[in-house]
């Protein structure tokens, strides 16, 4: 915890350089986790479009991320970046968004919140599942989110290429969607390309980017 001491100038920076480390988040995070994502995303192009009812949308929304959340924390690889201003979420090498049980319950989850707008959101993530590439192993970063207090900081991109410093000592490529086009000019300073351009059916674009392995 900072405080109003001045300690040598090797010690301040040692202190800074830990205070930029992101954590793997915790069971006890999850929720701050959580309201970092609802409202990252509550006015995303592709996800404002799924959930059009901006009224409910960010109860709508926590229940979707939380899935999300739910099904990546079986990984290591749920990321908070330092003073809670961003998280990531990845999906290592043969993993999975979420587990068989919820899979299993996904659909029925889904038209119970939403009922016949269900089928939006369906097609939403069945345009992502096909363009997802399968050939090569890879990880997969599912959500990035950076708090709204905190954008125009770069915390989400600097959370993001600390993640990548990881899967580069790894030696495996990585892959993400940009939902917001944006964002594909940023991604590609870290070394992403647009491997395919996709949407589901009446929605925006979103831009499929591969990274290859950095050794």
């Amino acid at each position: 915890m900072l405080n109003g001491s001045r300690g040598p100038t090797r010690t301040r920076t040692a202190v800074s350089q830990h205070e930029m480390t992101p954590s793997v988040v915790g069971p006890g995070q999850i929720e701050t986790a959580l309201q970092i994502l609802v409202d990252a995303f509550y006015d995303d192009p592709v996800w404002g479009w799924a959930f059009p009812d901006a009224l409910h949308r960010r109860d709508q929304h926590r229940v979707l991320w939380r899935a999300a959340l739910d099904g990546a924390m079986r990984y290591p690889w749920v990321w908070l970046a330092p003073g809670d201003t961003a998280t990531s979420v990845w999906i290592p090498p043969e993993g999975t968004e979420l587990s068989e049980e919820q899979a299993a319950r996904f659909e029925p989850m889904l038209r119970d919140l939403l009922g016949p707008g269900a089928d939006r959101v369906l097609e939403t993530f069945d345009a992502f599942e096909h363009a997802h590439p399968t050939s090569v192993p890879h990880f997969y970063l599912s959500l990035l989110g950076t708090a709204p207090a905190s954008r125009g900081h770069g915390f989400g991109l600097t959370l993001m290429a600390q993640n990548l410093r990881h899967i580069d000592e790894l030696g495996a490529p990585a892959y993400l969607e940009s939902s917001n086009a944006a964002n594909v000019t940023l991604y590609r300073r870290y070394g992403f390309e647009v491997l395919s351009t996709f949407a589901p059916p009446g929605g925006p674009q979103i831009a499929g980017m591969w990274r290859e392995a950095v050794r």
